[in-house]
């Protein structure tokens, strides 16, 4: 019985055969719909990260700070006034920057409205575009798992976040010489093209050297030089670009950046490539007709621009933001957290061993790509946050590459890393405490709840060695604290920005408003929103006048002044009353 049962089973109407047969595809069939699966929940969670950090709340609070305002009131003018050349701050030409964010928040006027977020749209669109392009850079490199990193990890870091919600130029800057060093990295063939014999290196298409070859009915000669071409053409589009944004910058870093890859590895030659004619040709083309036509119609720009804020900006202490040399060392660290700590894998002796020579080049162009802007701008005499953004791009890609790898291998430090990341979450509600400004209420508790119990559940993933499923959960949750400190912030506007006292105050009295020892930020503010420049009050103003104090310098207006009413008292930073002289 044993011996003729496999042939009943195999006979065509036997209906245990018919079932055996289909068991196999039907494991497949559910193995591929999980598959399916995860890869549509990480395609969700991606695009749910590059919105939240990128483009949610971008109107939730008024303009901060003083930049903010003057540039979206020069995106203004131009949209109104119809001049695209000269930059306009209440009708005086003003050379602190180029134009590229002054064209693009006044196209976002145009289209959207004037408003916040519409002034901050530039930054979103241009973080998104560099974080595009450096995914894409990493598929040859190390595949989709390297790149939904990127795109998970690079927009939720603090940098990113918090630049991409600014109307200023730091971050279209910083992201077009991202995209101009991504084409260079192309050009200089340091990601993998798989040139074989008969798809030959980078080397020979530029020099002319291939002979032609046919494949498929198509030159490969011709596929491999438009390749080549191409990637030196957008190296010199997207660096012309980043021109625009902020100067000669731009070529600085990029060129220091390569001097240093170049001084790493020895490839002079390769570094050369990129001086060819179209890079140069087609980065002036992009860059020099608008500061032509500006020096043209305003012959003081040169002057202004280029010595008083490049050279004097960076050589002399005239702008009084001193900091000491060390500055951007926990400026660096800051923007990229949360995810800091993995950068810690390239100091193991297993990131050090898995380094063959075409890898090691990657590596050190990122290093370079990282490393120079620090160096370079520590020597500075004028130190902002914002010129060190040009080195998360690079440091961010590295801390991707850390995560594919350590999850690739179950290295230990992936797991002692995200028991780091567990601990910084649990106590990332510490900021509130020391905060300035006054955050209290509901979301704040659940803030702290939130916080606090997902810091000791991704410790415990880590505890249980589920270091994949430990950084995924750590991505959520920090898109969930983030929509939280969104909120929180919208409901600080009135101590954070002038925006709700300009409304009080109305466009209606603009031209009878007046600041008193107000600080420069929130007469910016004002200016922008009352669309009125907005100058300082003295006892010579004839009748009853506007006038925006400070709640500390109300008492010495009282002295000079005889308060009529009070129009706006919401922040101590920026209180509205109605004057007229006393004498």
């Amino acid at each position: 019985m044993n011996d003729t049962a496999p042939l009943l089973a195999k006979t065509s109407g036997d209906d245990s055969y018919s079932d055996i047969s289909f068991h196999k595809p039907s494991l497949r069939d559910r193995a591929f719909r999980d598959l399916s699966f995860r890869k549509c929940s990480c395609a969700v969670l991606i695009l749910l990260t590059l919105y939240v950090c990128y483009f949610s709340h971008l109107g939730a609070f008024g303009f901060i700070g003083p930049d903010e305002p003057r540039y979206a009131w020069i995106a203004r003018d131009m949209e109104e006034s119809g001049d695209w050349v000269t930059p306009r701050l209440y009708g005086k030409p003003w050379f602190e920057k180029p134009v590229f964010y002054y064209w693009s928040a006044a196209v976002c006027f145009k289209i959207f409205g004037v408003n916040e977020a519409s002034a901050r749209l530039p930054s979103a669109v241009c973080a998104l575009l560099a974080t595009l392009a450096l995914a894409w850079l990493t598929l040859p490199l190390g595949g989709w798992q390297m790149a939904r990193w990127v795109l998970l990890l690079l927009p939720s870091t603090v940098g990113m976040i918090g630049f991409s919600h600014a109307a200023s130029t730091d971050m279209p800057f910083s992201a077009m010489l991202s995209m101009a060093m991504v084409c260079g990295a192309v050009a200089l063939d340091l990601v993998p093209w798989n040139f074989s014999e008969e798809n030959p290196s980078a080397d020979a298409v530029l020099q002319n050297e291939l002979p032609e070859k046919k494949r498929d009915g198509q030159s490969a000669f011709r596929q491999t030089k438009k390749a080549i071409y191409l990637s030196l053409a957008l190296f010199g589009f997207f660096l012309g670009v980043a021109v625009l944004a902020k100067g000669p910058a731009a070529i600085i870093l990029a060129g220091g950046a390569l001097f240093l890859w170049v001084v790493f590895t020895k490839r002079w030659r390769d570094t050369l490539r990129l001086f060819h004619p179209l890079a140069i040709g087609t980065s002036l083309l992009t860059c020099l007709p608008w500061y032509v036509l500006c020096v043209r119609r305003n012959p003081d720009f040169l002057r202004v621009f280029i010595i008083e804020h490049n050279f004097k900006r960076y050589l002399t202490p005239e702008f009084r933001h001193l900091q000491p040399f060390w500055y951007y060392l926990p400026i660096t660290i800051m923007a990229l957290l949360p995810w800091i700590f993995w950068l810690a894998w390239f100091a193991t002796r297993t990131a050090r061993k898995g380094e063959g020579g075409h890898r090691r080049s990657q590596i050190l162009f990122l290093v370079a790509w990282g490393l120079f802007p620090v160096l370079f701008f520590s020597l500075s005499k004028s130190k902002l946050p914002g010129y060190i953004l040009p080195v998360v791009f690079p440091l961010g890609f590295l801390i991707s590459l850390a995560v594919a790898r350590t999850l690739k291998s179950r290295h230990v430090l992936g797991r002692y890393v995200l028991g780091l990341i567990g601990t910084l979450l649990l106590v990332s509600p510490g900021w509130i405490f020391f905060s300035k400004a006054h955050v209290r209420g509901p979301l704040v508790s659940l803030y702290i709840l939130v916080a606090a119990v997902g810091g000791l559940i991704v410790m415990g993933t880590a505890l249980l060695r589920q270091t994949r499923a430990g950084l995924t959960f750590c991505v959520v949750l920090v898109l969930f604290l983030l929509n939280l400190v969104y909120v929180s912030v919208s409901k600080l506007d009135a101590q954070l920005s002038a925006r709700s006292c300009a409304r009080q105050i109305g466009l209606e009295r603009a031209a009878n408003t007046y600041s008193f020892k107000l600080q420069g930020s929130s007469q910016y503010q004002l200016s922008f929103y009352l669309h009125h420049e907005i100058v300082e009050w003295s006892p010579n103003v004839a009748g009853k006048a506007v006038v925006v104090t400070s709640g500390k310098n109300l008492e010495e207006l009282e002295r000079s002044a005889q308060i009529v009413a009070i129009i706006s008292e919401q922040s101590p930073q920026a209180e509205a009353v109605m004057v007229r002289p006393r004498f």
